[in-house]
């Protein structure tokens, strides 16, 4: 086939909602990435939180989004996904513009009846519930507004959109923030999703669900919920590599308050957390490329340890070049495991299971991220006020990537989910 023949086809392959749910998803994802990248400073140095509060609190932020995850695509089937688009951008819109006001005036008479910690913990859980079903609406319209011979490429774009949103997160945070204020970060971040709101209701269109296809109910839900709970050996596999999420994170809830306290308080620290999705849009052809025949297990081990020693550049040279370094080495960790997890748990699940397993899948980055950002506060107070010796913290945190890769190490070998997956094959 031909290079034109091919571009016809793609272009004749997705349904106009098919662009709409992408396009959606990348501001979605900006809107994320820039309360994200914003977060632990505003939450410490605006809201006045110690640093371990502060950073408990951003890892609850990441975190509970993918708690929810299990339910999202049910909620999402029953009730439609151009409705469930709408109310998700409506939620986000309202939630992140509450979290830039948690200082304002207007918010006073709440302030004083409620617990600062109550209202913020509140607030930063409710974005939660839009992005839970965000992701299974737009993912669903991926597969259902393509063509089966783009499909393929569907999903590309989906991915390839997903981090051109993680970058521009940032870069909008590092921007509004010097030009505006802190608090604007989190108001834009709304602005962004509230435009979606309007872009749904008027330019989506309730994709076709196939003849076969039937939405789950709540009930059947949590029996797949009981499932998966009642699988020691999956479960024990996802305990271990919550450790990967609790590396991981710390970019986002320890990094920027590490960089600004103890390296340089000038550093623009929204900015270098564009690092690491402008690494993985570079480089991750390449890295499956090079990996493609490691087996996929193996992969995700080596991706962990790969992302584990990377703080140790930091360790050495605490420079703003070596966080970026750091950043740079941490991404290629993520491109060596990330797509060989997902596939690996395609096909770990039983046969008919593989939904409500890759539902799950998600659960390590919600445990990784709460721990994270209890574990990492803790560091940060311990090494940085206490004792004073904050490089110290990227030892601990390194410790924990290197247990992760030696774990999961065991537990192929002692598991040996690729001989069972082989056997029932």
């Amino acid at each position: 086939m031909s290079f034109t023949q091919r571009l016809r086809e793609i272009r004749s392959g997705f349904e106009p909602t098919f662009w709409v749910a992408n396009v959606s998803e990348l501001f979605e994802r900006l809107s994320y990435y820039a309360a994200f990248a914003s977060l632990a400073r505003y939450l410490h140095e605006t809201l006045n939180f110690p640093v371990a509060q502060a950073s408990s609190l951003t890892g609850l932020f990441g975190g509970m989004v993918w708690f929810l995850a299990a339910f999202g695509g049910t909620l999402a089937d029953r009730l439609g996904f151009r409705r469930s688009l709408s109310l998700a951008y409506l939620v986000l819109s309202c939630s992140y513009f509450l979290l830039g006001s948690l200082a304002a005036p207007w918010l006073g008479p709440v302030r004083a009846a409620v617990p600062l910690v109550v209202l913020v913990t509140i607030v930063l859980m409710l974005p939660a519930i839009g992005i839970s079903l965000v992701k299974p609406c737009v993912v669903g319209t991926t597969a259902r507004a393509s063509k089966e011979n783009v499909r393929s490429i569907g999903y590309s774009i989906y991915y390839t959109l997903v981090n051109i949103g993680g970058a521009a997160g940032p870069f909008v945070a590092s921007w509004v923030h010097q030009h505006l204020s802190v608090e604007a970060v989190f108001r834009v971040a709304a602005l962004s999703v509230f435009l979606m709101f309007f872009a749904v209701l008027a330019f989506f269109k309730e994709p076709r669900r196939s003849k076969e296809a039937q939405a789950a109910t709540l009930g059947q839900a949590a029996r797949n919920f009981w499932t998966v709970l009642s699988n020691p050996r999956f479960m024990i596999f996802l305990v271990i590599f919550s450790g990967y999420w609790i590396v991981y994170w710390q970019e986002f809830i320890i990094l920027p308050l590490y960089v600004h306290d103890y390296i340089n308080p000038k550093t623009d620290t929204e900015l270098i957390l564009i690092t690491g999705p402008l690494t993985v849009i570079c480089l991750q052809m390449v890295a499956s490329f090079l990996t493609q025949k490691i087996p996929a297990f193996r992969a995700v081990t080596l991706g962990t340890l790969i992302s584990a020693l990377a703080w140790i550049i930091l360790i050495i040279h605490p420079t703003v070049p070596m966080v970026i370094l750091t950043l740079v080495a941490v991404s290629l960790g993520e491109i060596t495991q990330s797509p060989r997890y997902y596939e690996y748990i395609s096909r770990l699940a039983p046969a008919g299971q593989q939904g409500t397993y890759m539902g799950f899948a998600f659960l390590p980055i919600g445990i990784g991220s709460l721990i994270g950002g209890w574990l990492g506060g803790k560091l940060i107070h311990h090494f940085g006020e206490v004792t004073h010796q904050p490089q110290r913290i990227w030892w601990v945190v390194t410790g924990i990537g290197v247990l992760t890769a030696f774990l999961l190490w065991i537990y192929d070998r002692i598991v040996k989910p690729s001989q069972e997956i082989a056997a029932t094959s």
